[in-house]
């Protein structure tokens, strides 16, 4: 019998060398989207061939693995995890630890471009919250950032999403002379819907044709600006991840910010990330990384997959090594954001 039939079973937790316990698995369960954004990925992406893929069976596998030794939290990403074909049989099946109450949360980073379509489907799974990557208002804008996408749609999606009742937190990533002059609009428009705003600095990943020193737009700077105009004040409220938040008192909403390069918070990192592939990477801003996929495939019992996750903890490093310096030519590293997912 797998682990993925049997009750959450009490199983030592995962904790890393510094004493976190890792309580948060992201997954991308593709690394295709039908977005090309310019901070992202190249132009004209070469994707992995599927036949290297961990089925939707051995995602579910090892993710039922992780909550075994205590995640909490699940998250499916992408590239865009939407587009993955009969993604809501994966969501169906996790749904289950929610049932059980050995899983906290369910949820997923999106582009927003399918999720008319699925809205219904998540939140019947028990998805409750999503982020919403969306760094435009201006529709021109927004295609030219995206190589391809319609405002519009993205619109729709997340009017459907808030239909169903799911909280939508909007994601954008700060990009120096593209939407600087957008931020305080984009954080407006979201509290005027009840939505929070996290905003991203650019992070150096994956080659692409434009140079990262030119897209990156320090959030130190574009807080001072709002500080200018909105009274900030710093506010406990955590989501698991990396954003520190503040809320705005003018508004009532909340502004995260998310600066691994002008101040990272690695001290209390809890996540690790699964690879389409299998691949377990324990840091984003490090290569050094583990192969599930051998122990997934290698036995239909489990034991050899809970070695692999404790050799992996074992490895996680104490902060990444991300930076951005005209100096450095290449990236911090080699894979594209969306390999690894957000």
């Amino acid at each position: 019998m797998l682990l993925q039939d049997l009750k959450p079973l009490t199983r030592a937790p995962l904790i890393d060398p510094f004493g976190r316990k890792i309580s948060y698995l992201r997954i991308s369960v593709t690394d295709r989207c039908d977005f090309r954004c310019v901070y992202c990925m190249s132009e004209h992406m070469q994707f992995l061939p599927r036949q290297e893929l961990l089925t939707l069976e051995e995602l579910d596998r090892i993710a039922s693995a992780f909550v075994a030794r205590g995640t909490r939290k699940l998250r499916l990403t992408g590239g865009e995890p939407l587009v993955r074909r009969d993604i809501m049989q994966l969501f169906r099946t996790l749904s289950r630890h929610l049932e059980t109450g050995a899983l906290e949360e369910l949820t997923l980073t999106t582009n927003g471009s399918l999720l008319s379509k699925y809205a219904q489907e998540l939140a019947d799974y028990g998805v409750k919250r999503i982020n919403v990557s969306l760094d435009t208002l201006d529709p021109d804008k927004f295609r030219e950032i995206t190589r391809r996408g319609d405002l519009k749609v993205v619109l729709d999606g997340i009017a459907a999403a808030r239909r169903v009742g799911m909280r939508v937190k909007i994601n954008a990533v700060a990009l120096k002379g593209v939407n600087d002059d957008e931020i305080e609009q984009l954080m407006l428009w979201s509290h005027g819907l009840g939505m929070d705003l996290t905003l991203i600095e650019v992070m150096p990943m994956g080659e692409i044709e434009a140079g990262r020193v030119d897209q990156y737009l320090p959030l130190s700077v574009v807080r001072s600006r709002l500080m200018d105009r909105y009274t900030l004040i710093d506010d406990p409220y955590r989501t698991g991840g990396p954003a520190r938040y503040v809320r705005v008192k003018e508004t009532g909403g909340l502004v995260g910010f998310i600066t691994p390069l002008t101040h990272n918070f690695c001290e209390s990192c809890n996540r690790v990330r699964l690879t389409c592939t299998g691949t377990l990477y324990m840091c984003l801003g490090q290569e050094d990384a583990a192969d599930l996929r051998a122990a997934v495939r290698g036995s239909m019992d489990d034991t050899a997959l809970f070695q692999a996750m404790d050799e992996a903890i074992a490895r996680k490093p104490k902060g990444h090594d991300f930076i951005i310096d005209r100096r450095q030519s290449k990236p911090a590293v080699g894979r594209h954001m969306s390999v690894t997912g957000g």
